[in-house]
């Protein structure tokens, strides 16, 4: 028997797709509808089996409040968060807000609907590695504020850090490619990794991602010769200035 589901995400047309995509398996879908003020009254008014809440910000204070609301309010709700590949921090808040799932974004269709299917029955939907990563979070609690741009920054190959300064710096496609001596194709392709890694929908939230977390600072250091790790890079070259370091 299908579940009765509401698919609720900041991006309509995912929400929309996964809506459908859910219908075709059997599921009962309420409502797709983008995230606003009213979006924790909505899944309130229409008290669903399971509710699939994206976020593609984990991280960002307050994020998960409508989870607590709904949590508070219709305690038979069960939620589950879609999102990016979350901080320890991000996933640990999630579930501290009354989730009982989370699922990335890039999962296949099949692993949202075991997800769906172990929240109705009251069971933790969420992958092992996340919960590794949060509980060792809690047991060793970063000691610098600023840890989620390191955090980035050990995501991304020396080559990926040139080109997330580069477009931090404004520079379009055809630009990096002449700066870094490659193919514009190569560069497109370096730039969705850099996206996918980081998280993020479009250059300008890669940009001020890594400006809020600091990254660009570190960014430098590898730049400069010491690769994420501790290893020297001996790929990265001049030309992109960092904001805050001379530009």
């Amino acid at each position: 028997m299908g579940v009765r589901l509401m698919v609720v995400d900041d991006h309509r047309l995912l929400a929309e797709a996964l809506a459908s995509a859910l219908k075709l398996r059997g599921h009962r879908v309420l409502a797709a509808a983008a995230p606003a003020a009213g979006a924790a009254e909505l899944v309130i008014a229409r008290a669903p089996e399971v509710c699939l809440l994206g976020t593609s910000t984990p991280a960002e204070p307050g994020i998960f409040d409508p989870v607590a609301r709904i949590r508070r309010e219709r305690p038979q709700v069960a939620v589950v968060v879609l999102g990016p590949v979350p901080s320890p921090r991000g996933i640990a808040a999630a579930f501290a807000a009354g989730a009982c799932g989370y699922v990335r974004h890039d999962e296949r269709i099949e692993g949202v609907e075991r997800a769906i299917m172990k929240a109705r029955a009251g069971e933790a939907a969420v992958a092992p590695a996340l919960l590794q990563g949060a509980f060792a979070e809690l047991l060793n609690p970063a000691a610098q504020p600023d840890d989620e741009g390191q955090r980035l920054l050990e995501m991304l190959t020396p080559r990926e850090v040139e080109v997330l300064v580069r477009v931090a710096d404004g520079e379009d496609t055809r630009v990096i490619a002449a700066g870094m001596g490659i193919a514009p194709s190569t560069a497109r392709t370096h730039v969705q990794r850099v996206l996918m890694k980081l998280g993020v929908g479009s250059r300008l939230e890669a940009a001020a991602l890594a400006a809020r977390t600091g990254l660009l600072e570190r960014a430098g250091t590898v730049r400069d010769g010491a690769a994420p790790g501790g290893s020297a890079s001996g790929t990265a070259t001049a030309g992109a200035t960092v904001p805050g370091r001379g530009a």
